[in-house]
């Protein structure tokens, strides 16, 4: 029989030979109280470090760093209508930095403002109001993302308006239309267009520099 400990657990749902240990009967687990767990809402996904996150039903415990840099380095902004490519995991990164002497909390809120996509994917902003439950999901995952990371619930106004005006400076990376010349007030970042890895590594060094910052009881 194949080694399947490596596998993530539900790789084991087609393993068809029972454990010994599931076989031999034991007097010792007769009229044992077991607490009964309330099921989940939806169904689960598996993570990029193989472990299982419920997008209907968050739970802070079940957020981790690694799954969000991750996944955001591989999506593409802009639902992939770009001249190159340019990551979710990037465009985060760039907000964080820029809005770095504002704070450590905001710009720990600045990285992690989109984290909610690592689960429920970068939806095009024309596209959310016509999905029913999506922005509940979107609040639910989000609200699990700041309780993981000690982060006030609202997003700070400060990163509500860097988000919106880094487009302006994103522009460069879209074929020009007459819409651009709404966003004149651009943040003056440089798009990078990095590589997936080097966005999961800056986003990963960013979060680590952050969170040492908070550590030493930095502002």
């Amino acid at each position: 029989m194949s080694d399947n400990s490596a596998l993530p657990t539900w790789h084991h749902r087609y393993e068809s030979v029972i454990p010994e240990s599931q076989k031999r009967y034991n007097a010792a687990n007769d009229n044992v109280p077991v607490t009964p767990q309330p099921p989940r809402l939806g169904d689960w996904m598996q993570t990029a470090s193989g472990r299982k996150f419920w997008p209907m039903d968050p739970r802070s415990e079940e957020v981790h760093i690694e799954d969000i840099a991750h996944s955001l380095s591989l999506q593409c902004r802009y639902a992939g209508h770009c001249l190159r490519f340019y990551s979710v995991a990037e465009h985060s990164v760039h907000l964080a930095r820029h809005l770095r002497w504002q704070g450590v909390e905001v710009a720990l809120w600045a990285l992690l403002h989109d984290a909610s996509e690592a689960y429920l994917v970068d939806v095009p902003r024309p596209v959310k109001p016509h999905l029913p439950g999506y922005k509940e999901a979107e609040r639910q995952v989000t609200a699990a993302i700041t309780r993981r990371f000690n982060l006030p619930e609202e997003m700070p106004a400060a990163v509500h308006d860097a988000d919106n005006r880094i487009i302006g400076d994103e522009l460069v990376n879209l074929a020009p239309t007459d819409w651009h010349a709404r966003y004149d007030d651009p943040l003056g970042v440089n798009i990078r267009c990095w590589y997936p890895e080097q966005a999961r590594e800056e986003f990963l060094a960013t979060f680590e520099a952050l969170m040492d910052c908070r550590s030493r009881g930095m502002e």
